[in-house]
Order: C-alpha cells, then structure tokens, then sequence
C-alpha cells in the first residue's frame, strides 16, 4: 500500500497556522479538531510542524507564560516527510526510527496531507481485514479434488 492510497483513506482535510499565532491558540485548534498536529504555513509555504511533543516543550520551556510563546519558537522546522508513492512499511519505519508520528506528505514543494500513526496502523487493519476476506472466500470456494487426483 502506497501512502498516497493512506491519504485516500483518510481523507486530504488540512489543519494549519500561521508561525506568528500562539501556542495557546494552537491548543485550542487542536482540541477542538481533535488532531495531535497542525501544518505550520507562512505565504503558502510549510514552514514546519507542531505537535502535541512541541506544545509540551513549550509549556515546560515557557512556564507560567506559555501562552504567549509563538509556534514559531515551538514548532519542528523543516519536519521530515513521506511522499506520495512511498511504500507504507518504508514509512512506518521511517516513522518508528525518528520517533515521528506525524509526517506531512509532500509532492515536491506541494503538501497533500499529514499521516499520522494512527492513519497507519487503520490502513494496516483495513489491508489485512481485506486479505482475510479474500483468502476465506478462497477457501470456501475450493475446487472439489477428482477422483483421479488423489
């Protein structure tokens, strides 16, 4: 499975914000859209990524004032990414050797979407649900042996 066939799965709906918003308001997108990261833009460039690990980063680093820091002191820059025709083992190894469970999938400098770990292990479920259903239907359609063939 390819991860631009992840993307179709899930779906190409985007979560962004600009660097110079706070991380206070970066929670709040992220709770209320019920995502762990938000695609960092700045004139129809991604500039980087923040995660649910850079909020805590920023909380910790910040202290009392963490509102106020910027995604910009908070977010990954220059996140490492999938492409759209990258086989899905190479991504999930990608992804579990750097520690990532968001990677942003990007056709040259085009973002198409975010997959995150989760999206990876639902197409996993969905590949082998469907392997199962095939192999049982195979199986209950096996050809009779003649009596010749023993």
């Amino acid at each position: 499975m390819l991860v631009s066939e992840i993307l179709a799965i899930k779906g190409k709906v985007l979560y962004t914000i600009a660097p110079n918003r706070s991380v206070a308001e970066a929670v709040e997108i992220m709770n209320e859209q019920d995502v762990g990261s938000l695609v960092v833009f700045s004139h129809g460039q991604m500039t980087g990524m923040l995660t649910f690990r850079e909020v805590l980063r920023a909380v910790q680093q910040g202290g009392a004032g963490w509102e106020s820091v910027s995604v910009e002191d908070a977010m990954i820059r220059a996140p490492l990414t999938a492409s759209p025709n990258m086989e899905m083992d190479e991504l999930r190894r990608l992804m579990v050797e750097h520690h990532q469970r968001y990677l942003p999938v990007m056709d040259g400098t085009t973002l198409l979407g975010v997959v995150s770990f989760h999206d990876v292990a639902k197409a996993v479920l969905e590949e082998q649900s469907f392997e199962n259903r095939m192999l049982k239907n195979y199986i209950r359609n096996w050809p009779a042996e003649e009596e010749g063939e023993r």
